[in-house]
C-alpha cells in the first residue's frame, strides 16, 4: 500500500536465543540409543536432524523428567496404599492402619514408616533420642540383653532423619487436632504421618533428579532413568533414604559447579541424614592427590565435618545416650537377610562368623570381616584410580565405592539400592544395562515379602529370596566391572564423547592434568606418566644425540 513503511521480514515470532546449540551438541537418545528410539516412536518419532535443541519454553527435558518421576512415585504410593486403609472408630488418633492378617507382606505394601510411628513413641508425641522403651518379643514380653541388662531402645536413625520424622509427626497431629474442630476427613493419624513423610520424600527425589540432570552435562536425558527407575515403585516410600540422596547429589552438583563450601554443607547434611554421603570424600581425596588439587577438597571436607557436627551437637549434648543409639545398633546387628553372608548361609548351611551370640551381643568376627573386606575393596579402587591411563571421572569412583560398601556390608536394606541409582546413571550411562539391573533389584522385594509372610501355605521358601539377592549382587558386580573397563578404556566412555568432554561432575578436577606428589610410589603413577623434569631431560638427551649425529664423522 502506498505511503506505508515497509517492515523487515519476520524470521521468528520471538528473538533468537543467544544459545544456538544444535542437535550435534547434545546427546539425543532417539538417535543414539535403541531404547530411546523405541520410546520416541511412541510419541511421534525421533527429533529432526536439523532441529535446534534446548529452545522449548514449557516442556524442557527437566520438566519432562519431573513428570516421569511423579508418575513412578505415584505408582510407588499405590503399592503402599493397601497398608494405608484406616480402621477403627473415633478420632484420628484412635484409629490405626489396617495391617490385619499380615496384609503388609502378601499385599507387598510394607513400609517402615507405619510401624516406626508407634515403636519409636512418635504416636505419643515424644521427641526422638530423649525417650526410650524396652524391647519386647512377639508376645510382648520385655527382653534382656546378653549381659542380663534390660534391652533399652532409642530412636535408631541419624539426627536429621529422626528430626524429619518428628516434624512429620507434628504435622500429622496438627491435622488430627484440626479434624476435631472442623469438618475434615477423619484419617488415621499414622496414615497422615505416612502421607506427610512421603510428600517430603517425593520432593527429595525430585531434587535428586534435578541434581543428576545438572551433573549429566550434554547427556541430560540420562537422568530420566533416575526419574523412572523401577526401584521407585517399591522403595521410594519404604524408608527415608531419599533425604540422603537429595543432599548427596546436591553436594556433588555444588562440587561440579566449583562451590566447595556449599558442597561441604550439603554433604554434611546428607551425612546427618544417612552416613553414606561421607563415602564421597574418599574417592575425591584420591583424585585430589592424583591431580595435586587438594585445596578445594580440604574446604569441602572441613565444612562437611563442621555441618555434621552443628546438626548433631544439640542432640549429642542433651541426649547423648539416645544420640549414640544409631552407632550402637550398627555394631550389634548381625548379617541381614539381604546380605551376601546370609546368601552363603542359605545355600551352604554355614552358621555364620558368630554362631552363638546372645541377644544384642555384638558380632565381633563379622564386624571385623566386613571392615577388612571394605578396606581391601577401597584399596583396589584407589589403585585403579591412580594407575588408570586417564583420570577416572568422579561418579565412576563414587559408584565403585558405594557399591563395594553395600556388597561387603552386613546390612543391605532394600531401600539402600536408591543410593546407587543416580551414581550408576552418571558412571555408566548405558540405559538398557541399567534398566536390567534396576528391574532385578526392584523384584527382590517380592520374594522378600513372601518369605516374611507367616502363612506356610502362601509364603515362599528362603532360596527363592536368596537367589534373587544373589542375582542382584551379580548384576551390581557386573556394573562395577563395566565401570572399571571404561576407566581403563576411556575411549569407550559415552560421557567423554570421544575425548571432547572430560568430567562434567569433576569440578576442580575437570580437565586437570596429572600431577601426583613425589611421595607417591612410581607403581601408583598413571600408566605412561612422566614428570616434567623427566620429559625435559629426555628432550635434552634427544637433542644431544641429534647433535652428535650431525657432528660425527661419516664412515667412508
Amino acid at each position: 500500500m502506498t505511503g506505508d513503511e515497509q517492515s523487515g521480514p519476520t524470521i521468528s515470532p520471538r528473538p533468537l536465543a543467544a544459545d544456538l546449540r544444535s542437535v550435534a551438541n547434545r546427546d539425543c537418545p532417539s538417535h543414539t540409543d535403541s531404547l530411546g528410539a523405541a520410546f520416541a516412536d511412541a510419541i511421534g518419532g525421533p527429533v529432526g536432524r536439523h532441529a535446534l535443541i534446548g529452545r522449548a519454553r514449557l516442556l524442557t527435558p527437566l520438566r519432562v523428567m519431573f513428570m516421569i518421576a511423579l508418575v513412578f512415585m505415584a505408582l510407588g504410593w499405590s503399592t503402599k496404599a493397601a497398608c494405608l486403609q484406616s480402621t477403627g472408630k473415633g478420632t484420628a488418633d484412635q484409629r490405626v492402619a489396617n495391617w490385619d492378617n499380615q496384609r503388609a507382606y502378601y499385599e507387598l505394601c510394607y513400609s517402615d514408616t507405619v510401624p516406626l510411628y508407634g515403636a519409636e513413641l512418635l504416636s505419643q508425641g515424644k521427641f526422638p533420642y530423649k525417650s526410650s522403651w524396652i524391647e519386647s518379643d512377639s508376645s510382648g514380653t520385655p527382653q534382656l540383653r546378653y549381659d542380663g541388662k534390660p534391652a533399652v531402645r532409642y530412636m535408631e536413625y541419624p539426627v536429621l532423619t529422626g528430626v524429619y520424622q518428628y516434624a512429620s509427626m507434628a504435622v500429622a497431629k496438627t491435622y488430627t487436632a484440626l479434624s476435631k474442630l472442623v469438618a475434615l476427613p477423619v484419617i488415621a493419624e499414622v496414615v497422615m504421618f505416612f502421607d506427610v513423610a512421603a510428600f517430603g520424600l517425593a520432593l527429595a527425589w525430585l531434587a535428586t533428579v534435578w541434581a543428576t540432570a545438572g551433573l549429566s552435562g550434554r547427556r541430560i536425558w540420562d537422568a530420566a532413568l533416575v526419574a523412572g527407575s523401577p526401584l521407585l515403585i517399591f522403595q521410594i516410600f519404604t524408608n527415608f533414604d531419599a533425604l540422603a540422596t537429595a543432599f548427596a547429589m546436591g553436594g556433588l552438583l555444588a562440587w561440579a559447579r566449583r562451590k566447595p563450601v556449599l558442597a561441604g554443607v550439603l554433604i554434611g547434611l546428607g551425612a546427618a541424614a544417612k552416613l553414606y554421603p561421607l563415602l564421597f570424600l574418599g574417592p575425591m581425596l584420591v583424585l585430589g592427590i592424583r591431580t595435586g588439587r587438594l585445596r578445594a577438597l580440604a574446604r569441602t571436607a572441613g565444612v562437611a565435618a563442621l555441618t555434621w557436627l552443628l546438626v548433631n551437637l544439640p542432640v549429642l549434648l542433651l541426649f547423648p545416650r539416645g544420640w549414640s543409639e544409631f552407632f550402637r545398633l550398627n555394631t550389634r546387628r548381625g548379617d541381614d537377610m539381604d546380605s551376601v553372608y546370609n546368601v552363603v548361609k542359605s545355600f551352604t548351611g554355614w552358621r555364620g562368623f558368630d554362631p552363638t551370640l546372645g541377644f544384642w551381643e555384638p558380632p565381633t568376627v563379622l564386624n571385623t570381616v566386613v571392615a577388612v573386606l571394605f578396606v581391601l575393596c577401597c584399596a583396589a579402587i584407589t589403585y585403579i584410580a591412580f594407575t588408570a591411563p586417564q583420570r577416572p571421572r568422579v561418579p565412576q569412583l563414587l559408584f565403585l565405592v558405594v557399591a563395594a560398601f553395600l556388597l561387603t556390608n552386613k546390612v543391605w536394606s532394600p531401600q539402600f539400592s536408591l543410593w546407587l541409582v543416580p551414581l550408576a546413571v552418571l558412571a555408566l550411562p548405558h540405559r538398557r544395562i541399567l534398566l536390567a539391573w534396576m528391574t532385578i533389584d526392584a523384584l527382590v522385594w517380592v520374594p522378600r515379602m513372601y518369605l516374611l509372610y507367616g502363612n506356610p501355605n502362601r509364603s515362599l521358601p528362603e532360596q527363592f529370596f536368596t537367589t534373587t539377592v544373589l542375582l542382584r549382587d551379580i548384576a551390581v558386580v557386573a556394573l562395577c566391572a563395566l565401570v572399571i573397563r571404561q576407566i581403563y578404556r576411556p575411549e569407550e566412555d559415552l560421557v567423554r564423547w570421544g575425548g571432547r568432554v572430560d568430567d562434567p561432575a569433576g569440578g576442580p578436577f575437570d580437565r586437570a592434568p596429572d600431577a601426583p606428589p613425589d611421595w607417591l610410589p612410581a607403581r601408583l603413577h598413571p600408566a605412561g606418566f612422566r614428570r616434567p623434569a623427566q620429559r625435559y631431560a629426555d628432550t635434552e638427551a634427544d637433542d644431544d644425540s641429534d647433535a652428535e649425529a650431525l657432528t660425527a664423522p661419516r664412515q667412508p
